[in-house]
């Protein structure tokens, strides 16, 4: 069996003396696994780091075995970062997610291009947090729990006052259907819908939508384990920007 393919590096550890297994999230053949005879090395180190892209080949006897890559960098993304500590994070959260969220071996290509150009943009900090919140969007809806923010989920049309989220349902609900409980609703700012200049204020009050489905509604479906840690840190590197 083989297979040729691009894709991101998701994690790295190490196998046996001078070898490593890493996990990729390629465009046709979604998260794989494979051993990099070498990949352990002083070379080979810089070269398999989580975020960056890979020209990929896969071998194997059978198509179920690990199998074992013969790699070729294409770009390396967490070094130009280093300096970067909120787009660190934000890098750490992309891969982390992908490797929590995603079956094994399953084509998501959508995600997978949406993926490669947000990670392509950490480094322009006015734009790419932004970009990370429609990610996080495109996650849910790849994994089946998209949001429904085209309509008041009280009133049943689509009105101009979209200000909040049903935190059991993921539908939108207006200022005028929220009534009482806008308090136990979740924030609607106008940069989830695509809408507006999306300070980094609004970027936050999404983040803080998303992570509720993401936590609530996406974990518990793949066995309810908690969500990665990096995740948490990249919002609170965000938090500490609006702070700043």
């Amino acid at each position: 069996m083989e297979w040729r393919d691009q894709g991101i590096v998701l994690s790295v550890r190490r196998h046996g003396e001078t070898s490593a297994i890493i996990e990729v999230f390629t465009p046709a053949h979604g998260r794989h696994a494979g051993v990099v005879r070498g990949g352990a090395s002083r070379r080979m180190t810089p070269v398999l780091q989580p975020g960056a892209q890979l020209d990929l080949t896969w071998r194997a006897r059978l198509e179920d075995h690990i199998g074992a890559f013969r790699v070729e960098p294409l770009r390396s993304r967490a070094a130009g970062l280093l300096g970067d500590r909120l787009a660190l994070a934000g890098l750490n959260a992309v891969t982390s997610l992908l490797l929590f969220m995603l079956p094994e071996r399953e084509a998501h290509r959508r995600l997978y291009d949406r993926s490669e150009v947000l990670l392509d943009l950490m480094g322009d900090g006015e734009v790419w947090p932004l970009a990370y919140l429609q990610w996080e969007l495109a996650l849910l809806e790849e994994m089946g729990f998209g949001l429904d923010l085209s309509a008041c989920a009280v009133m049943g049309t689509a009105v101009n006052d979209l200000s909040y989220v049903s935190p059991r349902t993921g539908r939108a609900v207006s200022r005028a259907g929220a009534g009482d409980w806008a308090d136990r609703l979740l924030p609607l700012p106008a940069c989830l819908m695509g809408h507006g200049p999306a300070p980094d204020q609004e970027v936050a009050q999404g983040l803080r939508t998303t992570g509720h489905f993401l936590r609530a509604h996406l974990a518990p479906a793949l066995g309810n384990h908690p969500l990665p840690e990096a995740r948490t840190r990249f919002v609170e590197e965000f938090q500490k920007r609006l702070t700043a």
